[in-house]
């Protein structure tokens, strides 16, 4: 009898698993199916599942729209942004941990930064930008991208840091070491998965940014966000061409998850426990 019951507990929560998988997965996988059909196919209602699958959608969008340019802008502007917020985060949630001597109230003022919406700043910045005359260029939009993902991820790094006994920094000064060198050759690469996993969650806020982008950026340096909200036209939806450029959008993340998937997982566990 106890052994029915298990089987039937093991049946049912696969059951709910796959229900909860293609909840998930089946819009992802119907913006892939309609990337790769005509555009006449694409508007068909009730749709035909035998259409033909072709590759024409991606050519035009990287030949008739250059979507070339928009994906290498969106992926230097992250890349950049999400290195320039690791590098100085890191540094900056090590000091607020160990050096600071008003650390909580720090603490708290990066908190509170973290309280105001996005959208609150992104007039400001563009008057400002535009003033500098920095507008529809790289450097305007890292910029902006800094401010919030700077905060987040010195906020994200203080459990790292605490988690790491300052015994070990004692010990690595009685052996002659440096703040610098404890620091770059022992507390480093403790916290290197949380800093992974916290890079790669900047790395996707700025991936998929589009306020920012849409009133900083111009024909030079427009994002794919805005590239793909172009593609809803006076004359309606591109809805294959919207398809197949959603399709390039979601790639690089995958990759990168997959790639560093080692690394997100221990970040996100490590700290959460002393």
């Amino acid at each position: 009898m106890y052994k029915r019951q298990t089987k039937l507990e093991k049946v049912l929560t696969y059951i709910a698993l796959t229900v909860i998988m293609l909840f998930f997965l089946l819009p992802l996988l119907w913006i892939l199916r309609t990337s790769l059909i005509t555009k006449v196919e694409a508007y068909k209602i009730p749709p035909n599942w035998m259409a033909s699958l072709t590759f024409d959608n991606y050519i035009s969008i990287f030949k008739d729209n250059t979507f070339g340019q928009y994906f290498f802008n969106s992926f230097f502007i992250a890349l950049a942004s999400t290195v320039v917020s690791v590098l100085l985060g890191a540094m900056s949630a090590y000091w607020i941990v160990r050096c600071a001597r008003r650390s909580d109230r720090m603490k708290l003022a990066i908190l509170v930064t973290q309280m105001i919406p996005p959208v609150v700043m992104v007039i400001p910045l563009s008057l400002i930008v535009k003033g500098l005359g920095l507008d529809d260029s790289y450097i305007a939009l890292i910029v902006a991208y800094l401010s919030f993902n700077l905060p987040y991820v010195i906020w994200m790094l203080f459990s790292h840091y605490e988690s790491i006994p300052r015994e070990l920094d004692d010990a690595c000064a009685v052996d002659g070491c440096t703040r610098a060198q404890t620091y770059f050759k022992v507390v480093l690469p403790l916290v290197m998965p949380g800093i992974m996993s916290t890079a790669v969650y900047s790395f996707i806020v700025s991936w998929n940014e589009f306020m920012f982008a849409l009133n900083m950026t111009g024909l030079k340096t427009r994002t794919l966000p805005v590239a793909i909200a172009s593609l809803d036209t006076q004359q309606g939806v591109m809805i294959a061409e919207l398809c197949a450029a959603t399709i390039v959008a979601i790639l690089p993340v995958i990759f990168l998850s997959i790639f560093i998937k080692k690394y997100l997982v221990q970040g996100l566990t490590f700290g959460s426990v002393k």
